[in-house]
């Protein structure tokens, strides 16, 4: 089921002392690699909130939501009464009690939902009313300050923004927001088509459209700028799926062309000046990747997944190498270097060494 992989002294190596990348890859792995969990569940999970490796809530398809307080052992169906027509893609958790989230689609099947006591009660804090808006992912700040992000209307990105954690929303106007390209929009694969680092900046992923783009606001949503980023375009399959950033400066974007019978040459970049400019992995993974996670305190260790598998880089993007071949849609990492994987047919692991 584990390939071979990173192991303990490798990653542990990498997190303290950043050593070289050919050291790491040499240095025998066993062992070490993503460990299923029995979640009881066949959803497909493209919605995952990493708390610790203890805490992880996980949110998919079938307006299902689970919840573990214990490594993956057990699971709780905390989901929302009702939601059993809606389709959840992405899910933030501030800690083991508290999270949101969003479950896409056109019209009144975009909405969000909040829960104060760990899935308990939720409390439906929006429902869109716009039948030519489709919400694809939200991403937070702080505990209290987040936006959510839907396809666009009237040729502009739309964003939704929140100022007391997620109990309410507001559409912020589209002045600051450039223009659309045809046949743009965000991939609703991974909850990473919207992310953020710090206080006050954010990313969208975007593709289907002639050039693949990521946009950039530091300042919450209310302005936004825009580059071209190097990876596979020009059809409605193809772009950027996902972003994460380790800081305000550095990011990964990966991709590629979801469809399993194409092939997805250049799935991945990387920009060291808040994605004002990207540049392309000189060794990407080897197939689409629709979601990745920087490891915690380390400049260069990274992971991508997808549903042929899984790549790390020790170098910061640049290069990725593979070590498992299960499927899985998304990946977060938690402080405590806590990292898990969520996919389909209820698929949920936690990276263990």
């Amino acid at each position: 089921m584990v390939a071979a992989a990173p192991g303990p002294s490798a990653v542990a190596a990498t997190i303290s002392h950043e050593p070289a990348a050919a050291a790491q890859r040499a240095t025998p792995l066993a062992g070490a690699g993503w460990h299923l969990k029995t979640s009881g569940s066949t959803a497909r999970f493209r919605g995952l909130a990493a708390v610790s490796r203890s805490t992880a809530w996980v949110a998919g398809t079938g307006g299902t939501v689970l919840r573990t307080h214990d490594g993956g052992k057990r699971w709780s169906d905390v989901s929302p009464p009702g939601a059993g027509g809606l389709e959840f893609r992405d899910i933030e958790a501030f800690d083991a009690r508290r999270a949101v989230v969003l479950a896409i689609g056109e019209g009144e099947a975009s909405r969000v939902f909040r829960t104060d006591d760990a899935g308990a009660t939720w409390h439906e804090s929006f429902r869109n009313t716009d039948p030519r808006a489709f919400y694809d992912c939200l991403t937070f700040f702080d505990q209290r300050h987040g936006i959510a992000l839907s396809d666009p209307v009237d040729g502009r990105y739309r964003i939704l923004s929140t100022g007391d954690g997620g109990r309410s929303w507001r559409v912020l106007p589209s002045d600051g927001m450039p223009p659309a390209q045809p046949g743009e929009a965000a991939f609703a694969a991974s909850g990473q088509c919207l992310v953020s680092a710090g206080r006050h900046d954010a990313w969208i992923a975007t593709g289907g459209a002639t050039t693949a783009r990521v946009l950039h606001t530091a300042d919450r949503g209310h302005t936004w700028s825009v580059t071209d980023a190097p990876l596979p375009a020009g059809d409605p399959a193809r772009g950027v799926f996902a972003l994460a950033f380790r800081d305000r400066a550095h990011g990964l974007a990966v991709g590629g062309d979801y469809r399993p019978d194409q092939p997805s040459p250049r799935a991945a970049a990387v920009s060291a000046d808040a994605g004002a400019t990207w540049t392309a992995s000189a060794e990407p993974p080897k197939a689409y990747r629709s979601g990745a996670a920087w490891l915690p305190h380390s400049r260069r260790l990274a992971l991508a997944v997808g549903p042929s598998g899984s790549d790390v880089t020790f170098d910061g993007g640049r290069t990725w190498h593979p070590f498992d071949q299960g499927s899985y849609d998304t990946v977060d990492c938690a402080p405590d270097l806590g990292c898990w994987a969520a996919g389909e047919r209820g698929r949920v692991a936690r990276l263990g060494w």
